[in-house]
């Protein structure tokens, strides 16, 4: 009997530890110490993280390169584990050079046929077109697409390399994608961030969240707690395209997913995160994002006072306008003036 009780309540502490748990920390090292089991719990839904032996040569191809009147647009192909190309276009402003390298963006696209045209300015709508926005005020921007989307055949039915979700075959996708900004010449390896909407607003943060080369994050209309997420019906996160343990092992219930938004969004400190949240967005509800950034600012805040680093109101930005499932232009403009102050040489 005594056995049977040890080994029940074994199970209950191994279950709440796999929990998703509430950003708290009482100095920054205390939280740094939690960023790993972080991202173990997020493994836990969408499988472990590639290790060095996928990190193979990039291969990087030019297939296509168009001159525009601000920037060079290449449509390339790059290898992000053996047997696998994932086609982008690399937009490089004019004036760029080994000499004077820029800030870099890794843009995501959000959930549609076209892709990588949609940010690259090319197809779909003029409101997401942020990589070609980025591209004319001086960015070198990354626009890769997601599996299984634009040119990038990919089937999710049969097994593929071991991975357990496509987010996180993605997530791989854009750290080799980053790896690619990094190895440019005209790129300034310290100042890289990614931005993307909706499917590419949390492609963003998981990005993010598991390479710490990433220094400023825009999400827009990318998340909210799930509890939150169509009051806690979680099935739509669960395609093959996505996270499908969150159906096969938790059941669909919220509760028990063992990672978060606002844990997630503290684990990113101190660096900086915009976030456009619009008040009629149906798919992420705007109450669920002002929470978790509620929530992440207790720990953002232990940060304060850090050499080189800004202030929390600076590095945690939420932005709540009055419109639908959108990236309107005045938030637009917002977001490009604060990435060109947290990707400003020196800044943080």
């Amino acid at each position: 009997m005594l056995l049977l009780l040890l080994l029940v309540a074994s199970a209950a502490q191994a279950q709440d530890a796999d929990r998703a748990r509430p950003p708290r920390a009482e100095s920054a090292a205390e939280w740094r110490r939690q960023i790993p089991d972080i991202r173990r719990r997020m493994e836990l839904v969408m499988g472990t993280l590639p290790g060095p032996e996928r990190r193979v040569a990039l291969a990087v191809e030019t297939v296509a390169e168009e001159r525009t009147a601000r920037y060079l647009r290449r449509k390339v192909h790059y290898t992000p584990e053996p047997g696998d190309r994932v086609p982008a276009w690399l937009l490089v402003p004019h004036g760029i050079a080994a000499a004077t390298p820029a800030a870099a963006m890794l843009c995501l696209h959000q959930t549609n046929n076209v892709g990588k045209d949609e940010p690259a300015g090319l197809g779909g709508l003029p409101d997401l077109h942020y990589a070609h926005e980025l591209a004319e005020r001086g960015f070198v921007c990354l626009v890769p697409d997601y599996p299984s989307f634009g040119e990038y055949r990919h089937d999710f039915t049969t097994p593929d390399r071991g991975y357990a979700s496509g987010s996180m075959k993605a997530v791989w996708n854009n750290i080799r994608g980053i790896d690619l900004l990094a190895g440019l010449a005209e790129v300034d390896a310290a100042r890289i961030g990614v931005i993307g909407h909706s499917l590419g607003g949390h492609n963003a943060l998981f990005t993010a969240a598991f390479d710490d080369r990433v220094a400023a994050v825009v999400t827009s209309c990318g998340f909210t707690p799930f509890p939150d997420y169509y009051g806690g019906a979680v099935k739509g996160w669960t395609s093959d395209r996505y996270m499908p343990r969150i159906r096969d092992v938790y059941g669909l219930d919220a509760a028990r997913i063992p990672f978060d938004f606002p844990e997630l969004i503290a684990g990113l400190a101190p660096r900086a995160l915009f976030s456009n949240s619009p008040i009629g967005d149906d798919n992420f509800a705007v109450a669920g994002a002002a929470r978790a950034f509620a929530e992440a600012l207790t720990v953002q805040r232990l940060f304060d006072g850090e050499p080189g680093v800004a202030p929390v109101a600076e590095r945690l930005v939420l932005e709540t306008p009055t419109c639908g499932h959108t990236f309107p232009p005045e938030v637009r403009r917002r977001a490009y003036e604060w990435l060109e102050r947290r990707l400003a040489p020196a800044a943080r």
